[in-house]
């Protein structure tokens, strides 16, 4: 499904590589000054919190090691605690191992 709020290149995320992720979400239409990027794996394990880096176009911009068994999840806050979890549902991602 099409989320024009977020875009993680590639999915399914490589196992044991690096997915990116861009933010144009709620906490950007807010003015938010920082984002940062919330994320786990395999239903919120080994929980982790990275900035993102803002681009010229406005959005944010991270990576995240896709080292789950199988998927990421995610959401973003932003430097006043104030969070976009896509409406309770977060965002996740399937881990794929590649030959």
């Amino acid at each position: 499904m099409y989320d024009p709020r977020v875009q993680v290149r590639p999915v399914p995320a490589t196992k044991n590589q690096n997915a990116e992720v861009v933010y144009r979400g709620l906490l950007v239409n807010a003015g938010a000054d920082r984002v940062y990027l919330h994320y786990g794996y395999d239903g919120w394990q080994n929980v982790a919190t990275k900035p993102m880096f803002r681009q010229n176009d406005g959005s944010f911009f991270a990576s995240v090691p896709a080292v789950g068994d199988h998927e990421i999840n995610f959401c973003f806050k932003d430097s006043a605690a104030n969070w976009d979890n896509n409406s309770g549902w977060n965002w996740n991602i399937p881990i794929e191992l590649r030959y």
